[in-house]
C-alpha cells in the first residue's frame, strides 16, 4: 500500500509537534521535513506520535551524509510503529555542499540497491529529482519524485518523463504578502542561496530561466515565478497550476517569520 499525502503538504526544514498538530487540524496532508534530516529519523518518529494521521515525508535524507542500511533500519522502526504514514525521500544533495560528490547518479542507484536489502518498500521511497535521467530513475525504483524549486512547467515537463503512475510531488516557496516589493524582499532572501548552486541553476536554465535572471539576488521575472506572492487565493492558483500540471501533491513553503497565519488561509482556500 503506498502512502496517502493528500493533494496538498507543508514542507518546513524543521516543525515542532504542536505545530504538526495544529496543521493536522488545518487538514493538510503530509509535513515534510527538509534541511536534511538525521538518519536516525528522530525528528520524523516525534511528529508522527505527536498526531494522529497526517503523513511524514523527509525532503530529503542526504544519501552522502548517512548510509542506507541505519536509514533502512530507522524507516523498519518507524513503520512498524506507524504503518503507511511515513515516506521517505532521499537525494544526492549539492555538489557546492559535498567533498564526496562523485557521480551522483551511480550513488543514487547504490543507495536504492542497499534500501531494498533493507527492506525499505519501493513505494514508501522517493527520490529527489529535477533532470530526465534521475526523474526517470525514481519512476522505476520509487514511489516517485520530489523535485524542489520549480515552476509548473518543469511539473509538466517531469509528467511526461514519468508517465501516468508515479508519485510527482512539488515543492513550491510562497509568501503570503499582497505588496509586490514586500513579497519579493522575502521571497528573495531564500531563493537567492540556492542560486549558488549548479544543479538548480542548470534546471533553470532549462526552464527558460537566463543568465541575467540568475545573476546577482536574483531577477524580479525568477523570484515572482519561485516564491508566490501575493493573497491566499492568488498563491491558491499558483499551486493549483502544478497540479493542473500533472503533480499529485505539492508541498508548499511559507515563507515569513511566522508562517501559521499563512497556513491558515492557505487551508481555506486549498483543503
Amino acid at each position: 500500500m503506498g502512502i496517502e499525502l493528500g493533494r496538498i503538504g507543508i514542507w518546513r526544514h524543521e516543525f515542532s509537534p504542536e505545530l504538526a498538530v495544529e496543521l493536522e487540524k488545518l487538514g493538510y496532508g503530509a509535513l515534510w521535513i527538509g534541511a536534511s534530516p538525521s538518519g536516525d529519523l528522530a525528528a520524523v518518529e516525534r511528529l508522527l506520535d505527536a498526531t494522529d494521521r497526517i503523513a511524514l515525508a523527509t525532503g530529503i535524507v542526504n544519501i552522502w551524509k548517512d548510509d542506507a542500511e541505519t536509514v533502512a533500519a530507522s524507516y523498519r522502526r518507524i513503520a512498524a510503529k506507524h504503518p503507511d504514514r511515513f515516506l521517505l525521500g532521499v537525494g544526492a544533495g549539492h555538489r557546492e555542499h559535498t567533498q564526496e560528490f562523485t557521480k551522483p547518479y551511480t550513488a543514487l542507484v547504490d543507495y536504492l540497491d542497499a534500501l531494498d536489502k533493507g527492506g525499505v518498500p519501493v513505494e514508501a521511497r522517493a527520490l529527489a529529482a529535477l533532470g530526465p535521467k534521475v526523474l526517470k530513475l525514481a519512476g522505476d525504483r520509487t514511489a516517485g519524485a520530489h523535485p524542489y524549486l520549480t515552476t509548473p512547467e518543469h511539473t509538466r515537463q517531469a509528467r511526461e518523463i514519468l508517465g501516468e503512475g508515479p508519485l510527482l510531488a512539488p515543492e513550491h516557496k510562497v509568501v503570503l504578502e499582497t505588496d509586490p516589493a514586500k513579497g519579493r524582499e522575502i521571497g528573495r532572501a531564500t531563493v537567492q542561496f540556492y542560486l549558488g548552486l549548479s544543479n538548480y541553476t542548470a534546471n533553470l536554465r532549462k526552464l527558460g530561466f537566463t543568465d541575467e535572471d540568475l545573476a546577482g539576488e536574483g531577477s524580479d521575472r525568477l523570484v515572482d515565478a519561485l516564491a508566490l506572492h501575493g493573497d491566499a487565493e492568488t498563491i491558491a492558483a499558483g499551486i493549483r497550476a502544478h497540479l493542473d500540471a500533472g503533480a499529485d501533491h505539492v508541498t508548499v513553503q511559507v515563507l515569513g517569520e511566522d508562517p501559521l497565519p499563512g497556513y491558515r488561509a492557505l487551508a481555506e482556500v486549498l483543503l
